[in-house]
């Protein structure tokens, strides 16, 4: 069976169907870039552009760096703000003529696919599953189920919004090395772990193919560490896992 995924972020917006037999992509992804500033309008155009690149006319989960309550963005951090209180499922759904929509925070779909096909697959307790990108995403799962909308990369960390410390764009805007970036992430974990004692993190986005290059230096955290398994995918397929589902994330 495949169903759309989209995964909207704040740089980019990409998307292809998804084999949810496998867990993967079904088709080589389209990626368009993020329209500044993120408006509703521009990025419901952008989420078109991807969908008909593929002649989709069928269900589409759209995920959305943001809180998501029946359908209705809640924040965005990243995005234009104009998205809060936007009713995104009709707005896309409009755009995308009348094709059905379920929009989900992205950070959540990402979790939702490394649990059931990746490093999560089969993993009981606590498992927090974090999205390192433009800003970071947070995914908690007890034994397998879900706490929507947790949102944790804006909590406060030495007087600082975490995510505008130890994001990938972080690293990038600061110039930093994998060592210096590696310290501010620990610090980001330990202050999680103290909240939340899991027994796994999960780092995802597309850092997580660069694994080798920053996970030997988290030490001091007693959780174990893995990156995860599909990588800058999983927030696609959490997305067509989503859109399968119908009411999830609606």
């Amino acid at each position: 069976m495949q169903i759309m995924g989209v995964d909207i972020g704040g740089s980019g917006i990409k998307g292809a169907p998804v084999d949810l037999e496998r867990g993967d992509l079904a088709q080589e992804r389209h990626k368009v870039l993020t329209p500044h500033p993120a408006t509703p309008e521009g990025v419901a155009g952008c989420v078109a552009e991807v969908v008909r690149n593929f002649a989709w006319d069928g269900p589409v989960g759209v995920t959305f760096p943001g809180v998501v309550t029946d359908g209705v963005i809640r924040s965005a951090a990243n995005m234009d703000k104009s998205w809060i209180g936007t009713d995104a499922c009709t707005l896309l759904s409009r755009e995308l003529g009348g094709l059905p929509v379920t929009v989900l925070n992205d950070a959540d779909a990402a979790g939702v696919a490394e649990m059931t096909y990746g490093a999560g697959r089969g993993r009981a307790g606590t498992v927090l599953v974090l999205t390192l990108g433009t800003g970071i995403g947070s995914a908690l799962f007890t034994d397998g189920r879900l706490v929507p909308n947790t949102e944790l990369g804006h909590l406060e960390l030495h007087g600082h919004d975490a995510e505008t410390r130890a994001s990938v764009k972080a690293k990038e805007d600061g110039d930093l090395s994998w060592e210096r970036w590696a310290k501010r992430l620990r610090r980001y974990l330990a202050h999680v772990e103290m909240l939340f004692s899991p027994d796994l993190f999960i780092l995802g986005g597309g850092v997580s193919r660069k694994a080798d290059r920053f996970l030997p230096l988290l030490d001091g955290i007693r959780a174990e560490i893995v990156p995860a398994a599909l990588q800058n995918n999983a927030g696609t397929v959490g997305a067509a896992m989503a859109a399968r589902g119908g009411a999830a994330g609606r």
